[in-house]
Formats: C-alpha cells, sequence, structure tokens
C-alpha cells in the first residue's frame, strides 16, 4: 500500500544533513516521515505543495528576541512579535525575561506560556531572568518545560535583573546545569562613563559604552565560568577582540552575533539613522563590522540571534540618551543574511549551521534544527534569487518600524512551516497560529 502523508514538498532543493539534494518530503503527524531518493516520493498526501526552482532549509531559529508581554504590549506582544517571526521565516523563538513582571519565578514562566497558547504563530521557549534574590531556585527553574535556560544580565537592565558582582554571578552559575545566556556588559565602567555620552548625539553610544566595556565583562564572565564549572553562551558580540578571546574558551562558551553588527556600521548608521540605530551592545565601527566577519569565517560564532528588541517610534524619537536602546530584527534576521550569502560573505551552508544546527547544538533542543527522518518537520523555504525590497507595509512587528526599511535585498523567505503546519507562505499567514512549546534534551518535555 502506498505510503500517505500528510504534507509533501516536491521538487525543491533540499538541505538536508549531507548537503543540498534535489528530492521530496515527506510528513506525518508534524514529523519528517520520508525524504525520497532517486525517485520522486511515493504516497497521497493532503496536501502537496510544489518547490520547484525554491530551497527548503531546516527551520530557522532565533535564539534572542524579546517580545515585550506582559507589560509592554505598547511596543510588542508575542502574537504580533511570533507573527514577524513566520513573515520572516522563523519558526522558533527564545524569548527573554524583561518584561514587566519580570519573568524570574515559576509563575511568571507559566503566565507567559500560558499567554502564548493559542497566539504565538512559531514555537517558543522562554528564559528564566537572573536575579540575587532567586540565585539558588535556578537549577530549579531552568528545568520547567518550554523554559529555554537562565539569561544574565551583566549590565544594561534596571531593578532585579542586573547581576554585576562577580560573587552573585558565581552564585547564579553555581545553580543549575544548562547552558547559561549572559549579556555581558560592565556596570561598574559604564557607570563610571556616563559623562562620555553627548545629549542629542546618539554617535557617542558605542564611545559610552566602550569595547573594553564589553570585553572586560567578557573576560570576567569566562574566568567564572571556568570557576564554577558551568557552560555559558555570550550574547551579540560587538568586538573582534572578544571573539579572539572566547576561541580560546570554547569548552566552556559558546557565543552569537547578530545581522545588525554584521550589517550596520557606526560612521553611517548614527548619521543616517539617528537613535533609530541605537542599541546594547553598540552598533560599532565599520572596521568593528569586518572584525565580526573574519572571525565569522572562522567558524567561532555559534548562532545568529536578532535580538528583536522594539520601541515605540515616540521612544525612539527622544533625545539622545532619553531615547531607549533596541531594535526590531526577528522578521529581518534572515532576509538580512541571505543578502550576505547572495553577495558572497558566506554560504547558505554556514548560515544554516548558524540559524538551525547551531541552536541545536549550543542549547539541546529536542527534534529541532536538521531536515531528518523524525525530526520534526520545520522548514523555512526561500528564493534564492528573489531580488525584493524592505518596505514598511511588510513589517509586522507593532513598533512600526525598521532600520532596514527601503534596503534592497536579494533572497526572500517564502514559506514557513512549523510540524507540518503551513503557517506563512508568500506573506500570507494561516487561519490560526499553531506555535507550541520547545523541548529540550536537558530537561523535562514540554506539553504542547
Amino acid at each position: 500500500m502506498a505510503q500517505t502523508y500528510d504534507l509533501i514538498l516536491k521538487n525543491g532543493t533540499v538541505w538536508t544533513v549531507g548537503g543540498p539534494v534535489k528530492t521530496d518530503i515527506g510528513v506525518r503527524d508534524g514529523k519528517i516521515a520520508g525524504i525520497s531518493g532517486a525517485t520522486a516520493l511515493g504516497g497521497d498526501a493532503g496536501e502537496t505543495i510544489d518547490c520547484t526552482g525554491l530551497d527548503v532549509l531546516p527551520g530557522v531559529i532565533d535564539s534572542q528576541v524579546h517580545f515585550r508581554e506582559p507589560g509592554l504590549e505598547a511596543k510588542e506582544d508575542l502574537e504580533s512579535g511570533s507573527r514577524a517571526a513566520v513573515l520572516g521565516g522563523v519558526t522558533a523563538v527564545f524569548e527573554m525575561p524583561n518584561t514587566k513582571p519580570n519573568t524570574d519565578s515559576a509563575e511568571a514562566v507559566l503566565d507567559k506560556l500560558a499567554r502564548a497558547k493559542n497566539r504565538m504563530w512559531c514555537d517558543h521557549a522562554f528564559y528564566v531572568g537572573a536575579t540575587a534574590a532567586n540565585a539558588e531556585r535556578l537549577g530549579e527553574l531552568e528545568q520547567i518545560p518550554g523554559t529555554a535556560g537562565v539569561k544574565i544580565f551583566m549590565g544594561a537592565s534596571t531593578g532585579d535583573l542586573l547581576v554585576a558582582e562577580d560573587e552573585n554571578l558565581a552564585r547564579v552559575l553555581r545553580s543549575g546545569k544548562r547552558r547559561v545566556a549572559i549579556h555581558a556588559e560592565d556596570e561598574e565602567r559604564m557607570i563610571a562613563r556616563q559623562g562620555e555620552r553627548i545629549e542629542g548625539d546618539p554617535s557617542s553610544h558605542p564611545v559610552w559604552r566602550d569595547d573594553e566595556s564589553a570585553l572586560l565583562a567578557t573576560r570576567r564572565i569566562l574566568k567564572i565560568a571556568r570557576d564554577t564549572g558551568r557552560r555559558i553562551h555570550i550574547l551579540h558580540i560587538t568586538t573582534p577582540a572578544e571573539l579572539a578571546l572566547i576561541a580560546q574558551n570554547k569548552d566552556i562558551a559558546t557565543c552569537e552575533v547578530t545581522p545588525q553588527h554584521l550589517t550596520l556600521a557606526g560612521e553611517d548608521a548614527y548619521p543616517r539613522l539617528g537613535t533609530y540605530a541605537q542599541m546594547n551592545p553598540p552598533i560599532r565601527s565599520g572596521a568593528h563590522r569586518d572584525g565580526l566577519w573574519d572571525y565569522l569565517r572562522q567558524g567561532v560564532p555559534d548562532v545568529l540571534g536578532s535580538d528583536h528588541a522594539p520601541h515605540t517610534i515616540e521612544e525612539k524619537a527622544k533625545t539622545y540618551p532619553a531615547s531607549p536602546s533596541g531594535m526590531p530584527g526577528v522578521q529581518t534576521l534572515l532576509p538580512l543574511m541571505l543578502n550576505h550569502v547572495a553577495e558572497g560573505r558566506l554560504t547558505l551552508q554556514h548560515l544554516i549551521e548558524l540559524t538551525s544546527a547551531g541552536p541545536q547544538r549550543v542549547f539541546g533542543l529536542r527534534n529541532k534544527g536538521r531536515i531528518a527522518l523524525g525530526y520534526d518537520a520545520d522548514f523555512t523555504i526561500v528564493d534564492l534569487k528573489a531580488r525584493w525590497t524592505i518596505e514598511s507595509s511588510w513589517l509586522a512587528s507593532r513598533c512600526g518600524w525598521s532600520p532596514f526599511t527601503d534596503m534592497q535585498l536579494t533572497g526572500k523567505p517564502i514559506g514557513t512551516i512549523v510540524r507540518g503546519n503551513r503557517v506563512m507562505w508568500d506573506g500570507s499567514l494561516a487561519h490560526a497560529a499553531i506555535g507550541a512549546p520547545i523541548s529540550f534534551d536537558s530537561a523535562p518535555m514540554a506539553a504542547a
């Protein structure tokens, strides 16, 4: 009897574990159930999608987003942020804990999971924020199903989520086993350098939050991780010196770079965008950007994350330094990087490593990150030759802006399929949001 599938993707260039292959994929019960060989995949299907001329990638995973719910929904919420994600080809996200209230307790994690149900378009996990008060409970909190792990803000935060002292950082790292995500900027140095800010001049932002602020914090957290035997993941690296240091400590440390820091250079960005280019850690010089690319080509960064951190236009219009730091990015992560592929800065295989296989390896995602039998049927389908322009009408984030509006690109996400469900195709969304909690190898299974 012919095999029956819920979905068949036909005639695409499929990026399997062994590389790109012209093949068909069969999906059953949300899993990859068949990959054809030399002949077409046999059997009937409830739905067939012709992917002729398209590349089928493992689902893109964005492991750093701020969707602002609860408490800051004027900027973004779980529905609008995840809608932006799938329109950009992203099938799963890790969401950060600096909401109001902070996500620093079991109750807060469970509240986010409840809010996400039937509202988030992509699969998801939520970070628990480390504090001096919850340090000894983090080993328990990181095991809540649907939790991405623990996040530490060494700088650039306010209130309880700031953990700046070495003693408290060590307490946090001693509690639990999963890899800990780190925002590494040195709070003490930044406080001492506040006088470097020039009112009305956002280009002074990277002068205030200088290279040494990042390098000092990275050096400190690597030592504490070594002393405590805890694996860490350092977010949004902005300096080549940090990458050189992390390269010497890969047994305990992984790291992330963002499309923003790989695309923008301060010499152009601040005159052109003003406070819309303001984020933490800052957009730095073209020399910094080129240095990040140099280490990326050498394989030091493990993942790409968008650090999607939207603020309203009214907030960003404030005079620096009263303007908040952060920019949207989840919808433009893949388009920007596909354009870099088109322009020869990295291969598509390397991009897949940074957005799918890399997150799976670093964080231990269960059944995600590759196109292989038995894995979740998460696919990002792209047209590598499409030439298009990012228009404001395409943007779904509630904040309503992007630093990349009007940018002309080559390479476009055409389809987003999450566990066999076509949630986006050619800019149109499905009728219902079907995102579910992500499961991790080092944590209990998450319930859908």
